[in-house]
Order: C-alpha cells, then structure tokens, then sequence
C-alpha cells in the first residue's frame, strides 16, 4: 500500500520551493497526463464522448468530499459565476451580510445588482450580527487575505435563529479543511486551488429545491436529456442541479477528475494535518525571527505583516510565495516539506 509520501513523490516535481497554493495549486502527474491525452483527442479529431464524463465523474468526486448526493451539485465556471445565481434569486431590499474585505468573487454580485442591502462587517463579528431581516450572509470558509478560518458552526446558529440563508465559499478551504456542504443552504469551490485542477470549473452545492434559484446560464447541457434539447427553448430542465451547469469547459474537467481522485487517495483528514503541521513550523519559525504573523489559527495560509515586498526578491531565489495587501502570504499544501518551511524562513533572515 502506498504511503502519503510515496503518493505525493510520484505525483509532483515542482522546479522551485512553492508556497503559493492559496494562488494556484500544482497539477499532479496524472492531471498533466490526462490533459495531454484530452488534447491529442481533439488533435486527431476523435469521438470526444468520454470528456463528457469526465464532467460527471469530476462532480460525483467532489459531492464525496462535500458530502452530499452528486444530483445537488452544479458545474460552472467560476465563483463569479456562482454567486451572481444565487445574488440573481434575492428579492429587491434583501439584506445581504458579508465579511469586511472577503474575497471579490463572493461579494461584487450582491453589490452590481443595486437593489440589495449589504452590509459588512469583521470576520469574528460575523455570526452576532446576523439579525432579523437578513436574507442572506455570503462568506469564505477561508479567508483568501490572511488564511483567516470563518466561525461557521457559530453562524449557522445564528441562521437558522433569524431564518437566514448561508452561502459559504470553500475555495481556500476544500482539499484540506473538511467540507460539510449539506450544514449551508449553498456552498461553492473552485478547482485550481487546494483541489489542484485545472483553471475554469467551480461546483455549486444548492439544496435538494435548489433554493429559489433560477437556471439563467441554462443551455443545452443543462436539460434532462441534453443530446435531444440542442436545438430550439429546452423543453424539459435537468432533475437535479444539472439544471444549473454551463457549457463545461471540457479540457478543465478531463484534468479535474484526476485531481480530485487523488485528493481522495490521501485523504482530507491527512492532508489537513500535513499542511496544518507545515503552517505550525513556519509560524514557530517566525516567532523565533521576531516577526508576528497575522492570527488566524489552524489554517494552512499565514500572511507576514509588511512582508509583502519581499515577495519579488523571494521569487528570484526560488521560493514562491504572494504579496497580498503589502504582506507576506505563504500557504502549505501536500506537496510541501518541513525543508520548503525552512527554506523560506532562513530567506527571510537576508535584508529586510
């Protein structure tokens, strides 16, 4: 039986020491694999049948990370995307609560509609500012800024206590903090993260009535029997929360499955106390340098106060990390080592 190191030795070979997953995850071998072979498909124009299932393969593999039937889950193309669904199903003068500073994508199309109220507020002040009236509360389980974990125990009480609705973002979260998508009326996640896929899918997760919402981006893939609707209205939307898909960027998903298969190879439990290991060592290390991270317990993203410049520098000696809002964000994933933590820690030692 293959160990969680041995799996992870044969699927990646970054050229530098690459702290940047909060950006972009690498691609596993087997993910590299299959988009060469999706592409050489296409190339020798051969039937592309089986990149469909691909797309059906990829959400069944991420309704068993989220735990939840695979006939509740939507394939789109971005967060964006997602959230403007779910932004689109509100009544005008709906109130919309939200993280100060969250990320753009989760917010923005509750703001461009113009009808709605939103009203932010901090992270840890989330959950007791839910109150009567609010429809909505829109929130990263992680936050994309400081690696920043959302109370979301506390806020789905708060919820369900004023008869709210949640829509929780797992993109800087899923792949190594456990997802439990049926706690929240909607969930969603980007692939190209921690899930380590290719860019251009993210998975909606609406509940079994779809939640009011309404299938806008709806096209012929998003019919019960999409071979027989290409052509003219569909008469007949999917059953389950296909009705929500958009014309799948096949490619994406030729690569997603395979990405996602690993993930469940090693297990969430594992990596999540892999990365959450690496981010203990390198805050420890950064004590010992006087420097401060900003708080955000028991996650796999630490961000270095006014740190940031450094990136560039970091860059040119191998080590790749992100500049966000003037600091220092380095986050840690399967593929990383206690020597990358290392690495990192004495580059930083160098001027200031």
């Amino acid at each position: 039986m293959e160990t969680f190191e041995s799996l992870v030795r044969a699927e990646f070979t970054p050229e530098k020491t690459f702290l940047n997953t909060a950006s972009s995850g690498l691609l596993p071998a087997r993910t590299v694999t299959a988009l060469h072979e999706a592409v050489a498909l296409r190339a020798a124009g051969r039937p592309i049948d089986s990149l469909f299932e691909d797309v059906e393969q990829s959400r069944a593999a991420f309704a068993r990370l989220a735990g939840v039937p695979a006939a509740r889950v939507a394939a789109g193309p971005s967060v964006a995307a997602q959230t403007a669904l779910v932004a689109t199903a509100l009544p005008p003068g709906a109130e919309v609560l939200t993280a100060e500073d969250d990320f753009t994508s989760v917010l923005n199309p509750f703001h461009v509609r113009g009808d709605l109220k939103v009203r932010a507020v901090p992270l840890e002040r989330l959950a007791e500012s839910v109150r009567p009236g609010t429809a909505l509360v829109a929130v990263s389980a992680a936050q994309s800024a400081d690696g920043r974990i959302a109370d979301l125990p506390a806020l789905r009480e708060a919820a369900r206590t004023h008869g709210a609705r949640t829509y929780v973002d797992f993109s800087q979260a899923a792949g190594w903090l456990p997802v439990e998508a049926d706690a929240y009326d909607f969930t969603v996640c980007t692939t190209f993260k921690w899930l380590l896929g290719p860019h251009g899918a993210a998975f909606l997760v609406v509940p079994e009535d779809f939640g009011g919402l309404t299938p806008l981006l709806a096209g012929w893939v998003a019919a019960e029997e999409p071979w027989n609707s290409c052509y003219g209205p569909v008469q007949e939307l999917a059953h389950s929360a296909r009705r929500f898909d958009v014309s799948p960027a096949l490619f994406t998903y030729a690569g997603v499955r395979h990405s996602l298969a690993l993930i469940e190879e090693l297990g969430v439990d594992a990596v999540h106390a892999h990365d959450l290991a690496l981010a203990e060592r390198f805050r420890a290390g950064l004590a010992a340098l006087d420097h401060e991270p900003l708080p955000a317990p028991g996650s796999a993203i630490v961000s270095v106060p006014g740190l940031g410049h450094r990136q560039g520098e970091l860059s040119r000696a191998g080590i790749e990390v992100s500049n966000r809002a003037g600091n220092l964000r380095a986050s840690f994933h399967l593929y990383n080592t206690p020597a990358d933590v290392d690495r990192l820690l004495t580059a930083l030692t160098g001027p200031r």
